[in-house]
């Protein structure tokens, strides 16, 4: 066997996900982190390995120059920057390093899972494509929800049926020990009269709707419409949260979807159950385990397959963050081969089998 070259990155961003995908590339063979990149003025010039939490220094020096990291001609800018909420500063980030002829991996802009999807607007997709075309570079973007879950998953299983007639992927999640935004965003922890920012249905399927239309693509259909519902479960009990304490009569559990409507019917649908305790909203959908994402398929043949993201190390870490490092490790384990493809925009339709070349070892 060839002796492979380890692929050299920059990292930007050392958030929750950032900091748990360092700590991995400090110990993988088939990758060499060359530099890291932050916002917060408070960690530039701060060891990676002490950001990182790790026993050891990195000897790799956090920095806010793009410039300098440029410098470094990595052969990717792994980013896991901050949501598609603050997208002016990822899309000037992002296109320098493609500018530059430096392929990237995010993990930022959900709605760039379908590039294609028509709602994205063009002042968020121009500039890539043409970052893209000037540098010769390419740009990927994944996620679990948007992303993985609900685009590798399904359409890899709907390529073992010989009809398909409907197909739905569900995210079923406890967030009692979640860190991220979900307040204003999903209305949890609020009052049920309270309207969240992803209630409104445009909203809802611009920020987390593009693997419908891409599923659509797939399979060689163009979808009639976009519909969503939304659903709110509200606490009788106190419920104590890593974030604070949701109070009786507050919203604990929400319930949403996303539908792909193909001749009157949906044929297509994302659905979230998200919750603050496995007891909240017991009537609604709950996996075989707790904590799953989930694939129905009714078809010929039906397929029911349940996902779940354990640490099995003993550190205790729950499911929602093993989620999170699974999101990271797409990202950077496709490094090698979004640098072999075409410049332009990467989508997983894009991609040959990524199998973690130097997982094993």
């Amino acid at each position: 066997m060839a002796v492979r070259t380890p692929k050299k990155v920059v990292i930007w961003g050392t958030g929750f996900v950032g900091r748990m995908v360092i700590t991995e590339v400090a110990k993988h063979p088939d990758f060499e982190l060359i530099g890291v990149g932050v916002s917060n003025p408070d960690k530039v010039g701060r060891d990676v390995g002490e950001i990182c939490g790790l026993a050891e220094p990195l000897g790799i020096t956090a920095t806010d120059d793009v410039e300098a990291l440029i410098a470094l001609r990595p052969d990717a800018l792994v980013h896991y920057g901050p949501t598609a909420a603050h997208a002016d500063d990822n899309i000037r980030l992002i296109s320098r390093f493609l500018r530059a002829g430096i392929d990237v991996c995010s993990t930022s802009m959900t709605p760039w899972v379908w590039p294609q999807m028509k709602v994205n607007p063009p002042t968020w997709i121009e500039p890539i494509t043409a970052a893209c075309e000037e540098g010769g570079a390419s740009c990927f973007t994944t996620g679990i929800d948007p992303g993985f879950a609900n685009d590798l998953f399904p359409m890899t299983l709907m390529g073992l049926c010989s009809e398909v007639r409907t197909v739905r992927a569900s995210e079923l999640l406890d967030y009692t020990n979640y860190e991220g935004d979900y307040e204003f965003e999903m209305g949890i922890g609020r009052e049920p009269e309270f309207h969240p920012l992803l209630e409104n249905p445009d909203v809802l399927i611009f920020a987390w709707g593009a693997t419908v239309p891409m599923m659509a693509y797939a399979a060689g259909i163009e979808l009639d419409e976009m519909t969503t519902t939304w659903e709110k479960w509200v606490t009788t009990t106190e419920r104590k949260t890593v974030k604070g304490v949701i109070q009786p009569g507050q919203v604990a559990a929400v319930r949403f979807t996303i539908n792909g409507i193909y001749q009157g019917e949906t044929r297509i649908q994302l659905e979230h159950v998200n919750r603050i305790g496995h007891d909240a909203a017991p009537d609604w959908p709950s996996g075989n385990e707790d904590d799953v994402y989930r694939v129905d398929i009714e078809g010929t043949p039906s397929i029911f397959q349940e996902t779940a993201f354990r640490f099995t190390d003993g550190s205790g870490r729950d499911p929602a963050t093993a989620g999170c490092l699974a999101t990271g490790m797409r990202a950077l384990n496709a490094v090698p081969a979004v640098n072999d493809l075409p410049p332009g925009w990467v989508t997983p339709l894009d991609l040959p089998l990524i199998a973690g070349v130097g997982t094993i070892r």
